[in-house]
């Protein structure tokens, strides 16, 4: 494995695969609207501007020397509520960074991935398999994500692997600028990104012709699924 461009790549699980990329001897390139740690070859870009998302994109598959083998879209937002409180431009834009630029990122990477027979990794979560109240934007991107890989497997069969990631709830701060009755409690569980950004690299490693098509990594006690 060489180079592989990761979304959100600066926190979280994001910089969980960017560590794990490295340390499996790879290349990432991040884009993000912070910087990932030290090192790392980054743009930033603001994701919810789909079309600035797909050029950032095909700039750091130009610093990589025009090829990639894998694309990990690890960036995700969400701010918990009532439909009818979350404000239209809020909502709209947890939808966008959420889904609407994971297409746009993967859109841009397609045809340097068809040239390595690479792989692609989308992150959803188990809200995107189970619905939950005050979470509809999140909720209807991370389905929209689940809906979105399964058919961009079948449209990519044989010429780029595709798998879905569903993580359960992870140690990161995403939870971090929430109203605290929407955080998890003291006793929450949750699972650490490194093990799911570990399974994202099984999915990367694959040999030519065997794909994994879909995970679910949580936590032993995770209440979002089954």
């Amino acid at each position: 494995m060489d180079a592989v461009i990761v979304t959100g790549g600066s926190s979280g699980l994001g910089a969980a695969v960017v560590d794990a990329v490295t340390k499996a001897g790879g290349r990432p390139f991040v884009i993000d609207r912070q910087p990932p740690k030290e090192g790392v070859d980054w743009i930033e870009c603001d994701l919810a501007d789909t079309r600035a998302a797909e050029a950032a994109t095909r700039e750091l598959i130009a610093r990589a020397g025009g090829s990639i083998d894998g694309v990990v879209t690890a960036a995700g937002m969400d701010v918990p509520g009532a439909l009818a409180d979350i404000p239209g431009e809020i909502w709209d834009r947890i939808v966008t960074i959420d889904l609407l630029s994971t297409a746009a990122v993967i859109r841009a990477a397609v045809p340097a991935l068809e040239e390595t027979h690479g792989g692609v990794v989308t992150i959803a979560s188990t809200l995107g398999i189970k619905a939950v109240s005050d979470a509809t934007a999140y909720c209807a991107a991370k389905f929209g994500v689940v809906g979105f890989t399964r058919a961009l497997a079948a449209e990519l069969a044989g010429q780029v692997n595709v798998t879905l990631v569903i993580p359960g709830g992870m140690r990161t701060k995403f939870f971090d600028d929430r109203d605290e009755q929407y955080k998890p409690g003291a006793d929450a569980i949750l699972n650490d990104p490194a093990n799911v950004a570990n399974a994202v690299m099984f999915a990367l490693g694959q040999p030519a012709g065997c794909a994994v098509r879909e995970l679910v990594i949580a936590a032993e006690q995770e209440t979002s699924y089954p």
